[in-house]
């Protein structure tokens, strides 16, 4: 690793979308961004560290690669099985149910403009695989 790419940092990640409001919307409400503003149908959010840009598309939705997906971790299984039950009662997309595949609990959700998102913790990891995560 050099001198410049030991300090670079994630700055933001950038999504198409042919509903961008509505994406935008599910940025807001369930992961927790704040809509910093708009310009011609796109729309830029944000989160302590980093931002997400939500980018107009045509009128046909994005199609994402079959296991294109973002990840956002929470601190433990309570908190994802509390996620997953608000998700599934107001009607998010839901792809699978909970499930732990030994590096932790996790489901794998929707949000509006099509790109999938998982929600998990590492709390419940098998032993093997807590030496790979980040503390």
């Amino acid at each position: 690793m050099t001198d410049v790419t030991h300090i670079m940092k994630l700055n933001h990640l950038s999504f198409p979308s042919s509903d961008t409001a509505a994406t935008a919307r599910f940025f807001e409400r369930y992961l927790g961004f704040t809509i910093a503003g708009s310009w011609e149908q796109s729309y830029i959010l944000k989160r302590p560290g980093y931002d997400v840009v939500i980018d107009h598309s045509s009128s046909e939705t994005p199609v994402w690669p079959g296991n294109f997906h973002v990840g956002f971790e929470l601190p433990n299984v309570e908190d994802l099985q509390q996620l997953y039950a608000r998700f599934k009662a107001e009607g998010v997309q839901m792809e699978t149910e909970v499930f732990n595949n030994g590096r932790g609990s996790r489901f794998f959700c929707r949000a509006p403009g099509g790109v999938m998102f998982e929600l998990n913790t590492r709390k419940d990891a098998a032993p093997e695989y807590q030496g790979t995560f980040d503390n």
